[in-house]
């Protein structure tokens, strides 16, 4: 009985060991490190190989959270023979011009800098509605596009977009942090509450910059206020303007 239970005390053990190796902890790899201690992956003729590295680093995340996690493990093996191997410039026809094009394509098009703008100036076009542009106005353009304040401050970008409540209310979800990345320092804005330049580069919203100060963040990560009919009207009405 003693050896019967040891037996099955080792292969407990052996399952949840191989269940943990399973699970593809990609924070153990320490990828970042690796790259940031790396001498060839230094420097800014070296820049498109870390871009490279850390969008496989991404995939294997995608590849974890769909529950794929031998191909997880071995995405990770990958980047750590790429790492540790021959500079990755010299693996064949990597295409930097089409690389670089296409990493611009997915950089917000907020432009650092430039915190107050141009409204003022006589020739500025005047503000429209969002229901007001002709043709309607797609989600590509808005994903990404500046948000400004009524005194023409940049306060954020536009990071995502909700659609299709049940009450009809339609919400753009704006990064207003120091990055600009969605998380704790987002804010809900209904769409309807914005305005847009006719040539469609940047939204406005109907408060001041100071004012934002006062706008309630983003509850959760899940969107779960989205079913929270007293935090929404609370919210929105921050946004009714004047």
């Amino acid at each position: 009985m003693k050896l019967r239970a040891l037996v099955i005390a080792v292969l407990l053990a052996t399952i949840g060991t191989t269940r943990a190796m399973a699970e593809c902890e990609i924070a153990d790899a320490k990828l970042e490190e690796a790259i940031q201690q790396n001498p060839r992956l230094r420097g800014p003729a070296n820049s498109q190989s870390v871009r490279d590295l850390r969008s496989l680093r991404d995939a294997a995340f995608t590849l974890r959270s769909y529950g794929r996690h031998d191909d997880c493990e071995r995405l990770l093996a990958n980047i750590r023979e790429l790492i540790a191997g021959p500079p990755m410039g010299s693996l064949g026809g990597n295409d930097e011009e089409d690389a670089e094009r296409q990493n611009i394509a997915s950089e917000p098009k907020v432009k650092r800098g430039a915190a107050l703008g141009s409204r003022d100036r006589k020739d500025a076009k005047p503000l429209l509605k969002i229901d007001e542009l002709t043709p309607g106005l797609r989600t590509d353009e808005m994903i990404g596009a500046e948000v400004r304040s009524s005194d023409d401050k940049i306060v954020g970008e536009v990071r995502n977009i909700v659609f299709g409540t049940k009450d009809g209310r339609d919400y753009a979800i704006v990064a207003s942090g120091g990055f600009f990345t969605t998380g704790k320092e987002s804010i809900v804005v209904p769409i309807q509450s914005l305005k847009v330049t006719q040539d469609r580069s940047s939204f406005f919203l109907p408060i001041s910059k100071e004012t934002m100060k006062t706008v309630p963040v983003m509850p959760d990560q899940g969107y779960s206020w989205l079913s929270d009919q007293k935090w929404r009207t609370h919210n929105d009405a921050f946004f009714k303007g004047p």
